[in-house]
């Protein structure tokens, strides 16, 4: 399988929303299936509006979408194709240490 390299540009978005560990808990989860911000934000010691901004963070980055269907914001969709071109990127040592925090 050929995986293109993302740009400079997306590598610091998807880098930055992983270098925090809150966002990646939420990648975790929401490769499992989808969650409601609502529910997201009931399992961390912080605001919804705190929760809001990571999964911001995420969204932006391209590893979710966010959809509104009535008045429940939903996070789904996880895309592991930028995480996998990303692992092609950095090479093996860094493929394993990603692997073996659970993310991918």
């Amino acid at each position: 399988m050929v995986v293109d390299s993302p740009s400079p540009e997306r590598s610091d978005l998807i880098f930055h929303a992983l270098a925090d560990a809150t966002r990646r808990d939420i990648v975790q989860r929401s490769l499992l299936g989808e969650h409601s911000v609502s529910e997201l934000a009931r399992r961390y010691p912080m605001s919804f509006a705190a929760v809001q901004k990571h999964v911001a963070v995420l969204e932006r980055a391209g590893l979710g979408r966010l959809l509104t269907p009535g008045a429940r914001t939903v996070i789904r969709n996880m895309e592991r194709r930028p995480l996998r071109a990303l692992l092609a990127t950095v090479g093996m040592a860094s493929a394993v240490a990603i692997i073996i925090s659970g993310i991918f």
